[in-house]
């Protein structure tokens, strides 16, 4: 048989209504493309003409992005290959809101311009009352490159070495400070450092003092080091890069430092990262004094640096709207999260996998709370279930630990339970 003549036409398939469906969602080349390759297989003869349509429809995505959604079981509540903090349900529907035509830039008022991202400028003051200014750029990074390059190009960065920080993917500190023009003055040992090592590094060509959040490390044992309220009589603007984005005191999170605290203490300007445990899109955040801040927004590298409309709505509802998915999960019960852990055990061994509840250690990750652990409870699986959960849909990431596939609760939503559930059956199939 010559399977070449029973091969449906490109513009009849395409026509198909389900098929058509699929160009309207993904666009006409990708759709083609899944035609032309079921075409092919019917001329081989490993598809017959009658299953193209099926065929096609099975090849392509569910949306038009490569990105899937993953079920985070790993127990790092601010997984950074996972894009850090998930946001919330408010969050979502905001870019929503936001991505068509929206007055992001105007005064429906009169008509005029208006203040870039005002609401969101807004509700990132009512947050942190202490700040008697704020701007937002598109990344914690960015903040620091913003803060050096308008404070300190051509001029010199005092800052301890104990916080010549190097974070994920091998990214510096120091080479980024450099890259700005500032020079580095670097003050006390690794583990030590005084006050009045800061004050004699300071002189006329001094921008400001910098303080760095060791985010991913601890050094305990034979240490100092200087609180931000024995800095603010040195004479400079002193800068404190939080990092993580607390915005207020956690009781989680005891030694974490957060943005209202360290500008009480005197700082002068803060800046941190919005998608971490604010729990919002990614963002640098900036929070200060008026002044410094008006310098920061008024800098030509600015413009490059700002943030585009779905930030904004995305910021401004994780900052009005309820508790995000990284404050939830920061705040539960171990007894609950045990209990669920039990119950989605239970159910997997009465369709016979191996699975038990054990406890569980989560961390807050992303750069924040290092050594910070925090009570949970997980499913424990054979190991050889770790690589076909990666392969499902939905994808989920566990963990392997002592020979065992751990399935962490602690950054795992309840309402995603079921779908945890039916991830591991179909690994069964």
């Amino acid at each position: 048989m010559d399977f070449r003549r029973q091969v449906p036409r490109t513009d009849a398939v395409l026509a198909d209504p389900a098929v058509a469906a699929a160009v309207d969602k993904l666009g006409r080349p990708q759709v083609k493309r899944a035609v032309v390759a079921a075409q092919q297989r019917v001329r081989e003869g490993a598809l017959p003409p009658a299953g193209l349509v099926a065929d096609v429809l099975a090849a392509l995505p569910d949306t038009a992005t490569t990105l899937r959604p993953v079920l985070n079981a790993t127990g790092v509540l601010l997984h950074t290959n996972l894009g850090r903090a998930p946001l919330s349900a408010s969050a979502i529907e905001a870019l929503a809101a936001a991505a068509g035509t929206t007055d992001v830039e105007l005064d429906l008022g009169t008509g005029g311009r208006g203040r870039r991202g005002a609401g969101a400028l807004a509700a990132l003051a009512d947050a942190v009352p202490t700040a008697a200014d704020v701007h937002v750029v598109n990344n914690g990074a960015a903040a620091l490159v913003l803060a050096a390059t308008a404070l300190a190009a051509g001029r010199e960065i005092v800052l301890a070495r104990g916080e010549l920080v190097e974070i994920g993917d091998g990214f510096r500190i120091p080479d980024l400070l450099v890259s700005t023009g500032a020079r580095l003055c670097e003050v006390g040992t690794t583990n030590r450092v005084q006050r009045a090592d800061y004050a004699a590094a300071i002189g006329p060509q001094t921008g400001f003092v910098l303080k760095v959040h060791p985010s991913n490390f601890r050094i305990t044992g034979f240490t100092s080091s200087v609180p931000v309220a024995q800095l603010t009589g040195l004479g400079v603007p002193v800068v404190v890069d939080i990092g993580s984005g607390l915005l207020a005191p956690h009781p989680a999170l005891p030694d974490e430092p957060d943005a209202a605290t360290e500008l009480a203490q005197g700082a002068d300007l803060v800046t941190a990262s919005g998608d971490k445990l604010l729990g919002g899109p990614q963002a640098g955040l900036l929070l200060g004094a008026a002044e410094l801040v008006t310098r920061l927004r008024r800098h030509p590298l600015a413009r490059a640096l700002r943030v585009d409309k779905l930030t904004l709505a995305a910021l401004e509802a994780t900052l009005r709207g309820p508790a995000t998915p990284t404050a939830v999960a920061l705040a539960a019960d171990p007894g609950t999260l045990h209990r669920r852990a039990t119950a989605i055990a239970a159910a997997l061994a009465a369709r016979g996998v191996d699975a038990t509840a054990v406890a569980s250690q989560a961390t807050v990750g992303g750069g924040g709370a290092p050594g910070v652990v925090l009570d949970s409870a997980a499913v424990s699986l054979p190991e050889r279930f770790a690589a076909p959960l990666r392969a499902g849909s939905p994808p989920v990431l566990g963990r392997i630990e002592r020979g065992r596939c751990l399935l962490d609760l602690r950054a795992l939503p309840a309402e995603q339970d079921a779908a945890l559930q039916g991830a591991v059956l179909a690994c069964m199939s």
